[in-house]
């Protein structure tokens, strides 16, 4: 018997498979994805099993052996193991890379074990208990043990211990009369720590009703359709999610559910575990190494139907799923930013097609490639175009900070949200203020030479933190004290600039006394950050919640009738040709957070650009309005979804060095395209040049960027880009390193 292994070495020199020997003693137990231990050179390595075969075309007589199991069952289902090679065509990455996506990265190296304990149980039926603690009657600690015993279920030795003190001794006594055993077992670390409401099931609008007869069909058709479900927040969407949930349940299926920040899975968790209690696994990066091995496993062995997670959960080893669930999937942070790079809805629709599942991408904003693909005939589109309880979408004013200013308002807040926010807290209500920059001030200049204090190892300037007083860099994650004079000029004439959430936060607290919640990337480092800070404002603690992007989706905080968008214009000129998406896609998202209760909601947009499409958009709530400015734009400048752009992007400490390999690149590039007219007729642009962001901890930056047309054809040019990386790091001396980027989530 033999196997056909790939060894867990990302390298494209050994990015093929490796056939060993199968002992005789695991024949009957190995299978595909069973992960195993093979001598490779004179090392011994981690592989993965592809396959198994009886025979093989090599000399037996050189084939050397598998040297032995790293788990008594199969880590990677064979669905997985085909899935990890389609993410190996489409990243272009070695085999093993994809293959690593399917496990917790933990298991890898062993650098996690299974949690067990020490359990006692009786070994008498227990309808002997009562004599046999009778005959303990010279020791109460014996007569206490076997009582706790005696139902003649196992019981965990912490629970005897905490029973009663000086246990050990009763305890080897029994065990030596043969009265009771003692046993290890494998225990489950749980990551769940808060407390559920057990509820009914609300009634569903009709709306939601007509959305579940277009959906449930699809699960018992198990074609993997996908649908777009494009619902207005407070539209009861989750609601939704949970009905199609149990219907797989029932039909023996599982489901996955992707929210797209780990700010939202406590509030998804809560609800799905209200709902289904122990059916439920959470995958997130802020679990523990253990909890997240555990969770895994519990998937794996079908002890959890349910998964609710973050990006990778979408590679949750499942069995028989029967919906995915991309839950607001207009957001990028389903795009993996490192290598190797997926897309975690494009993964959702292959695993659906591969196992028959459905995929519900939803969204009240969604992307305009998604409303496209819909528009087109891809996908079901499925409207819900009214909240729950037809209460109102939330009343919208956009405030000109221009006219702010020609009044003498040099206030972060225009009059109208001083006034509202008042108003809003002496009622007793609560409120969001929405400001997409943290720290105090983005950046720091001088009065009298106009310059601004950059991080010494990154191209970026640096934020003053008002909590410590001091300037961060937030590519770095450098600091440096609040200088008394110019760096340049040794003028004394220092001052801040612009907003950042602490300022926002200072200013509120200021002018109205108001308790306030503050989420940012600052406040939310620590475990469990997200779900305390939300729980202060959840309970009235607080009266006002102030945030980045975190804050501005899922959320439904019922007090909440008052909502402000501080500067709507920090996302809109950003380089970037998804700013304008962003920017009404973030307004939307945080205007649905005020009116979700019984009252009405009110929001106020403060902008210096009115006019701006997007405003106006954002303002009227009008989703369509949007699509058709943005999509005709696009379609006029040759932006995706008409087009991709991709780039290779080079990093070194010698700027002279990146410049010369990324120049080189392009030479290569575009040599390879003069042999190839019909990729050279659909090759917009190709540009070498500095890297928006030219230098970040102290390494230069560079870049290639492609811009194509017809993705399909170009599929060769994209092999050759890869392959061209690929050779480069496998025989560079380090110094200069390159990647490639498909669809990059930021071009900075």
């Amino acid at each position: 018997m033999y196997a056909d292994v790939i060894v867990d070495i990302a390298s494209e020199r050994v990015d093929r498979v490796f056939v060993y020997a199968v002992p005789e003693k695991y024949a009957a137990t190995f299978c595909p994805g069973t992960r195993v231990r093979v001598p490779f050179g004179f090392r011994e390595k981690e592989g993965y099993i592809l396959r198994m075969r009886e025979s093989t075309d090599f000399d037996p007589a050189r084939i050397r052996e598998i040297i032995s199991p790293m788990e008594d069952y199969p880590a990677i289902p064979e669905n997985l193991i085909a899935l990890a090679e389609e993410v190996r065509a489409d990243s272009h990455c070695p085999l093993c890379e994809a293959l690593r996506l399917m496990i917790p990265s933990e298991m890898r190296g062993e650098r996690i074990r299974v949690k067990t304990e020490t359990c006692l149980r009786v070994t008498f039926p227990p309808q002997d208990a009562e004599k046999m603690i009778a005959e303990q009657s010279r020791s109460w600690r014996r007569k206490l043990i076997l009582t706790a015993l005696s139902d003649g279920l196992e019981h965990p030795l912490e629970e005897i211990r905490s029973l009663i003190k000086n246990w050990s001794e009763p305890v080897e006594q029994l065990a030596r009369l043969g009265l009771i055993e003692r046993h290890e077992r494998e225990v489950f670390r749980n990551p769940w720590h808060g407390e559920t409401e057990h509820s009914g099931d609300p009634e569903l609008t009709a709306e939601q009703q007509d959305a579940l007869v277009e959906l449930i069909p699809a699960l018992h058709r198990g074609k993997g359709e996908t649908f777009l479900l494009h619902g207005v927040t407070g539209s009861g969407k989750t609601e939704v999610f949970v009905r199609l949930v149990r219907q797989a349940l029932q039909m023996g299926k599982s489901a996955v559910i992707l929210v797209p920040e780990i700010a939202l899975t406590p509030q998804m968790t809560r609800y799905f575990h209200s709902r289904f209690g122990e059916e439920l696994a959470v995958l997130h990066s802020r679990l523990t190494a253990g909890e997240r091995f555990d969770e895994w496993r519990r998937i794996r062995f079908g002890k959890a139907r349910i998964v609710v997670g973050a990006r990778s959960a979408i590679f949750a080893p499942v069995r028989d799923p029967g919906v995915f669930i991309i839950d607001e999937e207009h957001e990028t942070t389903y795009l993996s930013d490192h290598f190797p790079q997926y897309d975690a809805r494009r993964i959702a629709e292959k695993r659906a097609v591969r196992e028959g599942a459905a995929v519900v991408l939803a969204s009240a904003t969604p992307s305009i490639a998604t409303y496209a693909r819909a528009r087109r005939g891809d996908f079901t589109l499925i409207e819900m175009p009214h909240r729950v309880l037809d209460r109102p979408l939330p009343r919208i004013t956009v405030t000109d900070m221009r006219e702010e200013l020609r009044l003498g308002n040099r206030s972060i807040f225009s009059e109208a949200l001083k006034t509202e926010l008042r108003e809003c807290l002496s009622r007793g209500e609560q409120a969001m203020l929405f400001m997409n920059r943290r720290g105090y001030a983005p950046f720091v200049n001088c009065r009298k030479c106009g310059e601004s204090i950059r991080c010494r190892v990154c191209d970026v300037t640096m934020t003053y933190h008002a909590t410590d007083g001091r300037l961060h860099c937030h590519y770095c994650g450098g600091s440096e004290p609040m200088p008394e004079r110019c760096p340049s000029c040794q003028s004394p004439y220092i001052r801040t600039c612009g907003i950042g959430t602490q300022k926002v936060e200072e200013e509120v607290r200021n002018l109205f006394g108001a308790a306030c919640v503050r989420m940012d990337n600052d406040t939310t480092a620590s475990r469990d950050a997200h779900e305390k800070l939300l729980n202060r404002f959840r309970t009235g603690e607080a009266q006002v919640l102030i945030g980045t992007q975190m804050i501005a989706k899922g959320h439904d905080f019922p007090s909440v009738t008052l909502v402000g968008a501080v500067l709507a214009d920090s996302t809109l000129n950003l380089p970037d040709y998804r700013s304008a998406e962003r920017t009404f896609q973030l307004l939307v998202q945080v205007a649905g957070r005020a009116g979700r209760g019984e009252k009405e909601g009110h929001v106020i947009i403060q902008t210096y650009q009115p006019e701006h499409y997007a405003i106006r958009a954002a303002e009227k709530q009008d989703y369509r309005l949007f699509f058709n400015e943005e999509f005709t734009r696009r379609k006029r400048d040759l932006y995706p979804p008409f087009t991709q752009m991709d780039r290779v992007l080079f990093e070194g400490a010698d700027q002279q060095k990146v410049r010369d390999e990324c120049a080189a690149a392009e030479e290569r590039i575009r040599a390879y395209l003069q042999e190839k007219d019909d990729l050279r007729r659909r090759v917009l642009f190709i540009r070498s040049d500095d890297a928006p962001i030219s230098r970040i901890q102290n390494r230069y930056r560079a870049q290639v960027l492609i811009k194509m047309i017809d993705l399909p054809v170009m599929e060769p040019l994209l092999q050759f880009v890869q392959e061209m990386v690929s050779e480069r790091e496998n025989t560079a001396n380090g110094q200069v390193t390159a990647s490639f980027e498909m669809n990059p989530v930021s071009l900075a």
